[in-house]
């Protein structure tokens, strides 16, 4: 059976919720702030190592000003308030991203966080503030060629694992689950690198309508999928005994 590590969720959304409602979009935002809160509670009990959030992209500074500052209100309140409640429940929290894009209330909240729960043992939780696949992928480029000026390196040692050390989530497992929420099938630039053999899967239900019965319901999905990694299964074999497990 199927074991997962690390569970990646796209929480999608938010404002047409609001919108089916006759709400401005940030009530939607609200509602969906109260619900991640759930999941990520829930994901701590079910002992999941890795949950990562993708709660703002890079694309999402396009939005109009005021939603956008609104949202900016509300993850500097949470990240306030619920610090010490993460750091209770023993959860260790990383930001993945372009942070210096952030208000610098926010960057200090981020900072305090991370310091606070840094040798936490339980859950890893990664937030993806102002993340772009692409940039993250760029940025691993950058860190490349510095090191290159420093030592020139022999085309045979540039390797896919050197390659994970030059990206935002070196010492994280690649995601064993993608979940998106809204009916939306894509990834929307989101771990370009570490979804290569991921599992997806996408649900009708708005992301301020999910729920604990729908992640246990993803979950149980998953442990039913076949997962080769490329390879095939051996004869005569079950599906919980494939060649890449």
């Amino acid at each position: 059976m199927n074991s997962l590590r690390h569970l990646a969720i796209i929480m999608d959304g938010n404002g047409r919720w609001a919108q089916k409602r006759n709400r401005p979009r940030t009530v939607g935002h609200v509602q969906g702030v109260r619900i991640a809160k759930k999941i990520i509670r829930a994901c701590s009990d079910l002992k999941i190592p890795f949950l990562t959030l993708y709660a703002f992209s890079s694309e999402n500074w396009g939005r109009p000003s005021a939603e956008v500052a609104i949202l900016m209100r509300l993850l500097h309140k949470y990240l306030k308030r619920e610090k010490e409640n993460l750091h209770k429940l023993n959860i260790k929290v990383q930001v993945l991203g372009q942070i210096e894009r952030l208000p610098e209330d926010i960057v200090k909240e981020i900072v305090s966080t991370m310091d606070l729960t840094k040798s936490n043992t339980g859950m890893v939780l990664n937030m993806c503030l102002s993340y772009s696949g692409r940039s993250e992928i760029t940025e691993a480029f950058k860190k490349f060629y510095d090191l290159n000026l420093e030592k020139p390196f022999n085309r045979e040692n540039i390797t896919q694992e050197f390659i994970q050390t030059l990206l935002e989530t070196h010492g994280t497992p690649d995601p064993d689950l993608m979940i998106r929420t809204s009916g939306e099938k894509r990834i929307s630039n989101f771990l370009l690198w570490q979804l290569a053999y991921t599992e997806f899967y996408f649900t009708d239900t708005l992301w301020p309508d999910f729920n604990i019965d729908e992640l246990v319901a993803a979950l149980h999905d998953f442990k039913t999928r076949q997962r080769r990694f490329g390879s095939v299964e051996s004869s005569g074999h079950s599906h919980e005994n494939q060649l890449s497990e």
